[in-house]
């Protein structure tokens, strides 16, 4: 158990400040994509908030899939879904937790990118919860190893290597190596 502040507040449930993407998926399956993007948007227009869905639905690649309902995409699909429906609330910081470890491993890297991309022209603040230490490698600017319970913070990496980043390269390995070797691996 923990808390988590922002702007030095508590949070204790949601907000608009911070939106979650799990690995479990969050769309709703009786409403069209275009539908779930719009969903939660207060405050203006039907034709605005219908702009910025399909502003959204461009930016992860699923133009000329607006009328379509989750059951008709695949799991990528819904996943970049679940991203655009984030954005779309211009949350300060996206909680992201196993987003992709539904995913395939090409899946899963393809993911990875496009939400590099995205990040580069929409910039937010995410907390990344993975297990998986090649995509925290991958995806972040500073990793936090926690420790079994009661969880604490026992290392953390700050990640000096510009995107994108080449998994290969001598220094992404060392950087893998020594977040294993946190983890007493």
């Amino acid at each position: 158990a923990g808390s988590v502040t922002i702007d030095g507040q508590v949070r204790r449930g949601p907000s608009k400040k911070g939106i979650l993407i799990s690995q479990h998926g969050s769309v709703f399956p009786w409403l069209t994509v275009q539908q779930n993007l719009m969903f939660g948007l207060d405050g203006i227009s039907e034709a605005e908030k219908a702009g910025l869905a399909d502003h959204y639905t461009a930016m992860v690649g699923l133009k000329g899939f607006e009328k379509s309902y989750p059951h008709e995409l695949s799991g990528g699909m819904l996943k970049r879904v679940e991203i655009a429906r984030a954005l779309v609330m211009k949350p300060e910081i996206l909680y992201m937790d196993e987003p992709f470890s539904a995913l395939d491993a090409l899946m899963n890297l393809k993911m990875r990118m496009e939400l590099l991309r995205i990040l580069e022209e929409e910039r937010h603040t995410v907390l990344l919860i993975t297990h998986d230490v090649e995509e925290a490698v991958h995806l972040a600017d500073r990793i936090v190893v926690l420790s079994l319970r009661p969880t604490t913070i026992q290392a953390t990496f700050d990640v000096d290597l510009p995107h994108p980043r080449k998994m290969s390269s001598p220094e992404a390995q060392a950087l893998k190596e020594a977040v294993l070797r946190e983890l007493g691996l």
